[in-house]
């Protein structure tokens, strides 16, 4: 099995991709990472250089994983400014490094893409191998894989290590209405959510959702004022992606796409933006240009719940964040990245330093778990 890299998505194309990225988690799939390109939100200048990893045998594409080669460490979700720092005061350059991840996507999922009747451990046993001696080759400080699953990040052995971090997730089991999901909460905590719920009408706010090809220009218009106000007001800048990347998974993948806007006085005020897979809503991206009560956790978890349990879909992945999320029936759950240093003297210290934050994390969950809404089982 032979690697090799291409330096745009087009290069592989929208079918070959799209052969290995199936259809169920649309992060992975050939327009998403193609919008991104299109409207330069990767590579020119933004710091993420396209560098994705093909896996052939023979003249036969049997694989391919998401990379880009990485001046900073923004935008990926997984913090390694402290290990940047530490090999800037030894006179070490730990830029670029190889990223293998979706963009400013801290999403669980696929992240290495094999086509189907291809040995899945072949696959990963050959990109073992390869990523560190192509980081040696190419000068990279490091090679790191961004939000894998658990099975894929158990695989992984030292020198490549593996890091954890807690989210918070909703998962479906088997509410047949939002009543049924709240008749598991004990009855404090039940009452405390329809309160928060309520108080959305009582504001004069409504709330619609739109789907796919159903969300028209003028909703995308208003989508996009709020994302990039609230960005802005958050980060001091508008956002890593444009009106073109909307407009663009807006025309070429719209089945994947689902929008709760907000509306008050005849005008949109709020909105938010979720993508659906074939058993998980993702929420991704939310602006306001309004404040009110409750408004954020209307749009970006209920409705989000809600839609879910219509559509028979078993879980909910909101975004990274917020253990504000708990009270409302998310559960703490484990995310993982991998990571290899190619410097082998900082190696030890970045092994001893995951393994402590590993055991600060469980004890986390662990407290996390403690203040979940739902009754306590006799």
């Amino acid at each position: 099995m032979e690697f090799r890299y291409v330096t745009s998505i087009a290069e592989v194309g929208e079918q070959a991709w799209n052969s290995l990225a199936g259809e169920g988690y649309p992060f992975v799939r050939y327009h998403f990472l193609d919008a991104l390109e299109k409207t330069q939100a990767v590579g020119g200048c933004s710091g993420w250089l396209v560098h994705h990893l093909m896996a052939y045998q023979g003249d036969t594409l049997v694989a391919a994983v998401p990379s880009y080669v990485k001046q900073h460490s923004y935008g990926e979700y997984v913090f390694d400014h402290a290990w940047a720092n530490a090999y800037h005061q030894y006179g070490l350059a730990y830029y670029p490094k190889l990223v293998s991840a979706i963009p400013f996507t801290p999403i669980t999922g696929s992240r290495i893409l094999i086509r189907e009747g291809i040995d899945h451990s072949a696959v990963i046993t050959a990109l073992h191998d390869f990523a560190p001696k192509h980081c040696h080759e190419q000068g990279y400080s490091g090679w790191h894989l961004l939000f894998p699953g658990s099975e894929l990040s158990t695989v992984f052995k030292p020198p490549v290590l593996q890091r954890k971090a807690v989210h918070f997730q909703w998962t479906n089991e088997g509410y047949q209405s939002f009543d049924d999901f709240l008749a598991s909460f004990s009855s404090r905590k039940r009452k405390n959510l329809k309160k928060e719920r309520a108080s959305i009408s009582q504001q004069g706010i409504e709330v619609e959702v739109w789907e796919g090809r159903e969300i028209n220009a003028e909703l995308w218009r208003s989508f996009y004022d709020f994302y990039q106000i609230t960005y802005a007001k958050r980060s001091g800048h508008g956002g890593y992606l444009s009106p073109s990347f909307f407009e663009r998974i807006a025309s070429e993948m719209p089945e994947y796409l689902v929008l709760m806007m907000a509306k008050r006085n005849g005008e949109y005020i709020a909105g938010a933006l979720n993508f659906k897979g074939d058993n998980a809503l993702y929420g991704r991206y939310w602006g306001c240009i309004e404040e009110a009560n409750n408004l954020h956790f209307e749009l970006c978890y209920y409705q989000g719940i809600e839609y879910c349990i219509a559509n028979g879909l078993a879980r909910f992945d909101p975004g990274v964040q917020g253990e504000h999320k708990i009270q409302r029936g998310f559960r703490p759950t484990y995310t993982y990245s991998n990571h290899w240093l190619a410097e082998e003297g900082f190696r030890e210290p970045v092994a001893e330093f995951i393994s402590k934050e590993n055991e600060m994390l469980e004890a986390y969950y662990e407290d996390a778990s403690t203040y979940l809404p739902f009754k306590k089982q006799q």
